[in-house]
């Protein structure tokens, strides 16, 4: 691929390799009666309580980054870790793409400033994630290092030196779920909703909108904010009809609380450049720009190519940089993406071109020719409709939420069943919600999940950052209550609102704190 770039010598590169220094947080571990679980929390409260006006436990202020002009980025491929030596998601995703960057010299390029990743700490999962048994059962040393690399990231946009930030790490994670039993979509954990939560908890932002272009539905980034109104999530993707994981259809809008935040664009197989980018400018950025996000983040899945082995789409490496430019990204994060040679490595480089603002014009692959895929009319009217209807559905989402809430009592409950095509699970959950009128409630979830030779039980209650205190102390006295039901394995607790989370073991007694 011949660029026209050229090699920029003698760059100063003083923000290269800027990175936080951390390590797997340590946990503490107790083993204690469920009769005493109460004193110990209480205990932990008040330590909580002593400490809350320290320096450490306020948000740090996000910095003006209106002067940066720079673009960050961090490379991982994870060496270390493949579903199997010839699965389609392995470190060869990242190889092409670093080899053909660094050869025509992107990253000597002023406007880019490359960082180090560093290890996610066990609290950054458990603020999203009840991993079954414990965290380091689903998130291996590679899955640790790839959220990581997005909460430097996150912490150098913050700081105000970058613009932007382009995150091009694995394993992916857009369809790992609350509950993370094992290997879904090829993902474990979930990288950003862990940069979320990691956001609003250091530095207070509170309205995100994350807009997934990954040509799977980014069912799992749906599941943990369905019932979330502060987190708009828009997804285009392959209809579910006709691909993994079968879901991401208009009606999904949300939860009770949250109808109309969750936009899911289900595109007809064979869309092209013109199909995404027609959405993009008549659903998804008006409704950007009337939810008025602090931030807006890109799931970046580049399998919507039209070379990918996985899925039936046709879009180029100029759409997806056309689409970058225009949806303006403050972060992406790298999902899927599977065509390794023939995609990978162009789409990544016009989306850093265009995230640091240069011309892209020049990346097309070999054989992309202009007008070579043309949008079907038929495909065109489906589009049409789509737009229409997500249209109304945000226009009318305060009136929404009012008919739904009316239609509950205190609690609103949803069952729901999980496979998990990796590992061959069958989950089977049920979700129950506090239908508060001061916040958002609380979440407990009962779920069972079926292996061919065992099944495993838990009981999750998660405390929204934003709980009123109401309902922080009744999903603690639910945490307790369960410790007692001796059909449950595993207990959890996370308190997003304390930043304090739990996790208890039936069989031996020991609860760990994160």
């Amino acid at each position: 691929m011949k660029l026209g770039i050229g090699k920029i010598k003698d760059v100063l590169k003083s923000g290269a390799g800027k990175s936080t220094e951390s390590g797997r947080e340590e946990q503490k571990i107790e083993e204690i009666e469920p009769d005493r679980v109460e004193e110990a929390t209480m205990t932990a409260k008040i330590s909580e309580q002593e400490s809350e006006n320290t320096p450490d436990k306020e948000h740090l202020v996000p910095m003006n980054r209106t002067e940066c002009k720079k673009t960050g980025l961090i490379f991982f491929p994870a060496f270390d870790w493949a579903i199997s030596p010839t699965h389609p998601e392995r470190e060869e995703r990242l190889l092409y793409t670093r080899d053909q960057i660094f050869e025509e010299g992107l990253m000597d390029l002023p406007q880019i400033a490359e960082y180090k990743p560093r290890l996610a700490e066990f609290k950054d999962i458990a603020r999203v994630h009840f991993c079954i048994p414990d965290i380091e059962a689903q998130a291996t040393t590679p899955h640790l290092i790839a959220a990581g690399s997005c909460l430097v990231l996150a912490d150098a946009l913050m700081r105000g030196e970058v613009k932007n930030a382009f995150a091009l790490v694995r394993p992916p994670g857009h369809h790992a779920m609350t509950v993370a039993h094992g290997n879904r979509g090829f993902c474990n954990i979930n990288n950003e909703a862990i940069l979320v939560e990691y956001l609003r908890k250091k530095y207070g932002i509170r309205r995100i909108a994350i807009v997934d272009t990954d040509v799977h539905h980014g069912d799992g980034t749906q599941e943990i904010f369905y019932n979330d109104p502060d987190i708009l999530f828009i997804s285009f993707h392959q209809d579910g009809r006709t691909l993994y994981p079968g879901s991401g259809f208009t009606n999904e809008l949300g939860g009770p609380k949250a109808l109309g935040r969750t936009i899911n664009i289900p595109l007809p197989p064979g869309t092209p450049d013109e199909g995404i980018l027609y959405v993009l400018d008549s659903l998804v950025m008006p409704i950007l720009e009337d939810f008025k996000p602090e931030l807006v983040l890109n799931s970046a899945g580049q399998d919507n190519h039209y070379t990918d082995p996985l899925a039936n789409m046709r879009f180029s490496a100029q759409g997806y940089a056309k689409l970058n430019e225009k949806l303006g990204p403050d972060m992406a994060v790298l999902e899927g993406g599977y065509a390794i040679q023939s995609a990978l490595p162009y789409v990544n480089t016009g989306i850093i071109l265009a995230m640091a603002g240069l011309d892209y014009s020049c990346v097309m692959e070999p054989d992309f020719k202009p007008g070579m895929f043309v949008q079907a009319a038929r495909d065109r009217q489906i589009l049409e409709g789509v737009v229409a209807t997500q249209l109304e559905n945000w226009k009318n989402r305060n009136r929404l939420v009012e008919e739904e809430i009316a239609k509950h009592g205190d609690f609103y409950r949803r069952k729901k069943q999980i496979f998990y095509d990796t590992d061959m699970i069958q989950e089977v959950q049920e979700e129950t919600i506090k239908m508060c009128p001061d916040c958002q409630g609380y979440v407990t979830i009962d779920s069972r999940a079926h292996r061919s030779i065992n099944d495993t039980r838990i009981f999750g209650v998660s405390v929204p950052i934003y709980a009123c205190n109401r309902c922080q102390a009744e999903a603690e006295e639910e945490y307790k209550k369960r410790l007692k039901s001796p059909e449950y394995e595993y207990v959890y607790l996370q308190d997003k609102k304390a930043d304090e989370y739990r996790a208890y073991n039936m069989r031996t007694k020991q609860e760990i704190v994160y």
